[in-house]
């Protein structure tokens, strides 16, 4: 094949999209067999990610799927014997600046840090349009004069030129829980920790950032996060350090100073790309091992590393959970022979590190069997001492809340709800909010009957009892059978109270409460006939409460019924909305838009009032330098007004 040397063509191929270098470091001319190989390897090397992270993975799959159709046009390209045409080889390089870009992002999706994939996934989402514009261009009218190209080539390719437009069509839909979550663990001080480790518990989850050796990972992924982003950003950064702390800390690790015990290795410092065989990594320190161990599993660890963690009392395999039969460490030999050599190849100098510290709280088996069995005592003080120790130690870390169960203590808590002490009262329906942040536990509390008598604490307990049943309903309805079952029990009119005329933190825990259960259509409509509306305009105007973002979501998921949009759409809110949108914010701004464009879409009415309120100058403003969420739903808002006539 012939050579491309056109000066467009260079440039083309010199620009790649966020800074993806795709192409930069190439020569000016380049042979074309060479440009298509290297977009089938991009393919190749894609398919080859083992999984992606939850929070992006239908994204990420969408964008391989359409990558790979693609392949049948360039593998007969590369099998021509005849000159390709210069305008196909210019969309050749315009697809490898899209194809580098889509690697970037998909291994920053495959193996990135999992908070700053969820933290930031409206500009993660940004970069999936961004290449799958960047792909549109590329492929669209692709020129086919003078190939011999098959009809089965075009029409993968045309297939993947419909499935880009109709993605670009799409809107993208907000994962309103986990936004909700995300928000209330930044926002929220450590004091106010009734609902956090709920919340932390389904974060976790949700990211898969359980274990040890997952947080290791994560804690890795954000070393390198920090390095890529050399000083900027440096807000984000700390919100994300911040939550990892907050996920090892749930996790029941100890030492919980964000990333000072993960050092990043040299090797990795002096070449980031590196791909370093998983089987080599240590499954706690992720770093290259040097004196790799077999542990009774069958898993194989570093041996410091697996070292500290038996020294700390722990009695199973990091990775699998599984118990260990015995405590023997068997060297690997072939596996250390094996990265020994891989090591000189690839002229990899290996360090060893300390792993992270993970130190098991004292083994309180023993003591928490007898603390259930006086959870039935006769004697009232002892039962007080009893329920009251209870609640510290379910608060102290997850073995506990375990052995509580396992022990029966979970029927014998609830059998104390309904007890006249207030002080048992108090402490029980705390213990039973903190063993519920398990998920098995969960549903045990469920199935012990909780809820009722839950519900009663937050009728008539002290205003401590009530929160803390706020927090345990906002828990317990993580479940979606509870969402129901909380609803048909009638427990969002006593939730609501409590929004109205509790504490502060008293109205914090309604407020998530709230918002949880009206992820719910049916609680939706209770929770607007029960008088919601007003109190939560109120959560608006109270700067000391600070809550105005989760005030709105709760607003937005109340405004998608037609009874709730004629609560909420008074003129005043309305107008309160415009000045959020002006003054409010970034997070308050998205809010803001997004319950104006949802009122607004079902009564045009209220177009013609905002508009009234100065509305359109700071739409204008947010969709040229809002956050890209604030774009959309500001744009989206502008064109509603020119199909209506409002503007031209």
């Amino acid at each position: 094949m012939e050579k491309v040397s056109d000066a467009d063509l260079s440039r083309e191929a010199a620009t790649a999209a966020d800074g993806g270098g795709g192409g930069g470091d190439k020569e000016s001319e380049m042979d074309v067999d060479d440009l298509v190989l290297e977009l089938l390897e991009t393919v190749e090397t894609v398919q080859s990610f083992s999984d992606y992270r939850r929070t992006q993975r239908k994204e990420c799959h969408n964008l391989i799927r359409r990558m790979k159709l693609a392949v049948p046009l360039l593998e007969e390209i590369r099998d021509l014997e005849i000159p390709v045409p210069d305008d196909v080889c210019a969309r050749l390089y315009r697809l490898r600046t899209a194809f580098t870009a889509a690697k970037k992002l998909l291994r920053c999706c495959h193996d990135g840090s999992k908070i700053y994939l969820a933290l930031e996934s409206e500009a993660v989402m940004n970069r999936f349009h961004f290449v799958n514009e960047k792909l549109t261009q590329a492929v669209d009218g692709m020129p086919y004069d003078g190939l011999c190209i098959s009809d089965e080539a075009k029409e993968q390719l045309e297939l993947m030129c419909s499935q880009l437009k109709r993605a670009k069509g799409r809107t993208d839909t907000q994962d309103m829980e986990l936004a909700m979550d995300l928000m209330v663990l930044l926002s929220q001080k450590e004091e106010d920790r009734n609902a956090n480790s709920c919340i932390l518990e389904r974060l976790a989850k949700k990211l898969d950032l359980h274990s040890l050796p997952d947080l290791g990972a994560e804690a890795m992924a954000i070393k390198m996060l920090i390095k890529e982003r050399s000083g900027q950003n440096i807000e984000s950064t700390q919100q994300i350090i911040s939550l990892l702390s907050k996920f090892k800390q749930n996790a029941g690790i100890e030492d919980c100073d964000g990333l000072n015990e993960i050092m990043l290795p040299k090797y990795l410092e002096k070449c980031p790309s590196l791909m370093i065989p998983n089987d080599f990594l240590c499954p706690i320190s992720l770093e290259i091992m040097t004196d790799p161990v077999i542990i009774a599993t069958g898993q194989t660890y570093e041996r410091s590393s697996i070292q500290k963690w038996l020294d700390a009392g722990h009695r199973n395999c990091p990775k699998t959970r599984q118990p260990l039969a015995h405590l023997s460490l068997a060297p690997n030999y072939a596996l250390r022979n094996v990265i020994s050599q891989w090591c000189m190849k690839n002229k990899v100098e290996l360090m060893k590190k300390d792993s992270l510290v993970n130190s098991k709280p004292k083994d309180h088996k023993e003591e928490i069997e007898t603390l259930v069995q006086d959870l039935s005592s006769l004697h009232l003080d002892t039962q007080r001492k009893a329920v009251k120790r209870i609640r510290m130690l379910s608060k102290e870390n997850p073995e506990n809340r375990i052995l509580i169960a396992k022990c029966g203590g979970i029927p014998s808590l609830v059998s104390l709800l309904s007890y006249p002490d207030s002080k048992i009262q108090e402490n029980t329906v705390t213990a039973l909010l903190n063993l519920s942040i398990d998920e098995t536990n969960k549903q045990l509390i469920t199935k012990a009957g909780a809820i009722p008598p839950i519900i009663g604490v937050l009728k008539g307990g002290t205003m401590e009892a009530r929160e803390n049943s706020a927090a345990a309903l906002f828990s317990l309805s993580m479940l979606d059978e509870n969402k129901v079952l909380v609803g048909d029990l009638n427990g969002i009119p006593p939730l609501i109270d409590l929004l109205q005329n509790g504490t502060l933190t008293g109205k914090k825990d309604a407020t998530i409460a709230l918002f949880n259960l009206c992820l719910n259509s049916m609680n939706k409509t209770r929770a607007i006939k029960a008088g919601i509306v007003k109190p939560l305009l109120q959560v608006l105007d109270d700067k000391q409460l600070a809550m105005i973002d989760e005030a709105l979501s709760i607003i937005l998921l109340l405004s998608t019924q037609s009874d709730g949009r004629a609560e909420i759409g008074e003129l005043s809110f309305i107008e309160k909305l415009v000045g959020y949108i002006r003054d409010g914010a970034p997070k308050t701004k998205e809010c803001a838009l997004s319950v104006l464009l949802e009122l607004c879409t079902h009564k045009p009415s209220f177009l013609l009032v905002s508009l009234q309120f100065g509305v359109y100058e700071h739409l204008c403003e947010v969709a040229e330098s809002g956050t890209q969420r604030a774009q959309r739903k500001a744009n989206s808002l502008l064109q509603l007004m020119r199909k209506t006539g409002q503007i031209l």
